[in-house]
Formats: structure tokens, sequence, C-alpha cells
């Protein structure tokens, strides 16, 4: 990619949630020193909420890093799920394999395991990410959770982080008892435009700028225009940009990159942004209401350029059109493409799309992206490549004129498409 002509030891803006590269803004570190609290205050909840891609996730690893090791720690992400499968998923974190029990006999081994915990001198925390998710009856759950103890303190340490709706939910009158035993709440607002420009000279260091002017100064101003300082957006603004400079062999970003990523990613300014309704407030693209839709509904939406076929022991479980853009596949609730496995990360990869060619990029997922056995970091795809993601496969089929399989085209069966002008979890990611 671009790292040899920046200089740089590794990519600084991947979407993957690392602590190495943990920005703390005034609003982070409070954030973290809430969840810190936990540790040594067992008397309540914690709830941290923020937009999608304000960094919840990435904070939570980083606070997860640092833990002593006499914390044992679940962390559970996949929320969707009912009463008896969260408490299911929690003792599959502690080691357990409980799909055979009763309710009954879930509750006993979990309260069995706490207690030798706390008679082992080790505290036991849980973190629920993606929490908006929960259904009532789970957080009665939870709650319920919370309330056991060994006659002196509460032995179950809770954290619960969430976008904005998480806040609504806990706010019903249904749920006044789980409110009660809430101690902290904060929510995680966007980066100031200072914190922005010192967010991007941070991820910059980590990855070796060794204080290299990368980004000129006129950038800042612009990239706080169009990602309105959601950190995930100006990672994924910044990497285009980088690829845009990095594609003309300048080794420094100018505002014109920065307009150029604009125009790939088919952005408008933030503040112009399609509402949060339509369910992709962290991708605000220009398109037609017909293709805000079929982002987040998958139904069809206009003539794609390509499309991805998702296979599963051998059957087509899904299908979804490639429209210009960035498409990130992974298990989060929030990923564009969402695939249920275990073995998948939750930004596990990107596909990123332009009028003349896709590229896929592993977003440094915990097992890898797989083509014809080998794994791959960015390939530009080609028509009737199969690409693996665990159990899953992704069969590319391209639309354009010219380029399905059988085409005259050598660069479609070779892979040695010129990189486009500006394209662009184990378990745990």
């Amino acid at each position: 990619m671009y790292l040899e002509l920046f200089k740089l030891k590794e990519l600084p803006f991947r979407l993957s949630p690392d602590p190495e590269f943990l920005y703390l803004s005034k609003a982070h570190a409070r954030a973290k020193a809430y969840m810190e609290s936990t540790i040594w205050f067992t008397d309540g909840f914690v709830v941290i909420t923020g937009e999608i891609g304000s960094g919840k996730t990435t904070l939570i690893e980083s606070f997860v890093s640092e833990l002593s090791t006499d914390v044992v720690v679940a962390q559970i992400s996949q929320t969707q799920v009912s009463a008896i499968e969260f408490l299911q998923a929690v003792l599959v974190q502690f080691g357990f394999t409980p799909f055979q029990m009763k309710k009954a006999e879930l509750l006993a081994t979990l309260n069995r395991y706490l207690a030798e915990q706390y008679d082992a001198n080790r505290k036991v925390l849980l973190i629920v990410d993606e929490a908006q998710n929960l259904g009532a009856r789970v957080l009665e759950e939870i709650r319920m959770l919370s309330g056991i103890d060994n006659s002196k303190e509460k032995i179950l340490r809770i954290i619960l982080a969430g976008q904005p709706e998480l806040n609504a939910k806990l706010d019903a009158p249904e749920l006044v008892q789980l409110v009660q035993r809430v101690r902290l709440r904060f929510h995680l607002t966007a980066l100031s435009s200072d914190d922005t420009k010192a967010y991007v000279l941070h991820r910059l260091e980590v990855a070796d700028s060794q204080g290299r002017e990368i980004f000129q100064p006129e950038c800042y101003a612009e990239i706080v225009r169009y990602t309105g300082g959601v950190p995930r957006l100006i990672n994924t603004l910044c990497d285009t940009a980088m690829l845009a400079a990095g594609n003309a062999e300048r080794d420094q970003v100018s505002a014109a990159d920065i307009h150029a990523a604009v125009e790939e990613l088919q952005w408008v300014e933030f503040a112009h942004r399609p509402s949060a309704s339509v369910g992709r407030a962290s991708t605000p693209l220009r398109t037609s209401s017909a293709q805000q839709r079929e982002r987040t509904l998958d139904t069809p939406a206009g003539t794609p350029l390509a499309r991805l076929l998702v296979m599963s022991r051998g059957r087509t479980v899904s299908e979804r059109g490639l429209y210009p853009g960035r498409l990130i596949i992974g298990r989060a609730s929030d990923a564009d493409l969402r695939v249920e496995s275990p073995v998948i990360s939750r930004h596990h990869c990107q596909i990123v799309t332009s009028e003349r060619l896709c590229v896929l990029e592993d977003l440094n997922s915990s097992n890898g992206v797989y083509l014809m056995n080998q794994r791959v970091r960015r390939h530009n795809l080609n028509d009737g490549d199969v690409v693996s993601l665990g159990s899953h496969q992704l069969m590319y089929i391209d639309e354009r004129p010219g380029t399905r399989l059988g085409a005259e085209d050598d660069s479609a069966s070779t892979g040695s498409h010129p990189c486009p002008a500006t394209a662009g979890e184990a378990t745990q990611n």
C-alpha cells in the first residue's frame, strides 16, 4: 500500500479497534476512568454511550488490555439474544460449555463460579458492548446478576456500552430498578477541531511518522468538515486520502487529496449527512433514498457495479450489490454486511468500490482473509474470485461491461489492475 512511501511501519488508520492507537481526548479519558472505577467499587453499573464510530470499542479494548491478572473478564458483543442465550454466552466466556443447561442450571453454575473467584481473591468483570440491542428481559437478567453478593459486597462488576439508544432504553419505566443501580453514566461526544488534529497526529506517530508532516495544515479543517470529529470517519477519510496521495507518488496529503477521497467515498459534509434513521450515520454517503434503503435493508437499488454472493456450507445465504463507496464486512451490528460467525472479527474486512474496480482489504482481522488458500491483506477483486472468511465464502461477480469471467481483459485474469486513485477477531476484535 502506501507504507513505504510515507515511511510508516504500520497502517495508521485501520478501522479495527487497536488499543495501541487509542487517543485519549478529555472525554475518552474520563470514560476510561469511569470504567476503571468498576475494579475498585462494586456498587452499581457503569454505562458508556456514544455515537457509531465514537471509539467505544477501542476504549474497552484498551481498558481490558491494562487489567491486572487478578481480574477475570467476560466480554459480550453479540447482544441480539434471549435471556438464556445471554447467560450461556457469559458462561462460555468463563470457559464453560453450557448449551444443554436449563436456566436454573445456568444460574447455579454462574453463582458457583463467581463465589469461587471471590474466594480466590479474583475480581469478575462483565462488559457488554452493543448493549443498545439488549431486550428488556435480558437487561432484567443483568440486573439480577448484579445483585449476587457474599453478604458483604457485590461480586460481579458490570459495564454496559452502546449507542445513544441505550440511554432511552434504560430510561423506560419497566427498567427503573436497573437504572437505580447505575452508578455512573457517560456519553462520548465527537472530537473537537483541536482534538481531531491531535487524533490524526497521534495515530501517525504510533505508526512511526517521527514528527514528519504527512498531512498538510489545510487538510485538518476539511477533515473536520466531512467527519464531524467522529473517529471512525476520520480513519476512513484519512486512509483514503493517503491512498490518493500514495498513488500519485506524493509523500504528503493535500487538501486536494481530501477532496478526492470525499468524492471517491461519495460523502457530503457531516452537517448534511443522511439522517441516523436510515441506520448509517457513520457512513454519510451521497446516495438516493433508494440506495440508502439498499445499504440498510438489503433491497436492490439501481444497477450495481458488482455483486457479492455470501455462501456457507455450499449454499448461498445472501447477496449484496456493490456501489461506489466502502462496504465493511464483519459480525458487528454496525457492519454494512454482517456475517454471523464466532471466527469473524467485528470489522473483518472491507471492499472499496470505484467505477473501475473493487479492492478487498483485510482490517487486521484475527483469522484472516483467504483467496485460493493464500492469506491476502489487499487484493484487486476479479470476476469469479471466491474469498474465504472462516466457514463463509464471498463470491465476487463483476457487472461492469467487458469484465465478466472470460472477457478479453488480461488484467481481469491476472490481478494486475492498477490501484484505484483513492481506493481505499480468534473472536474478539
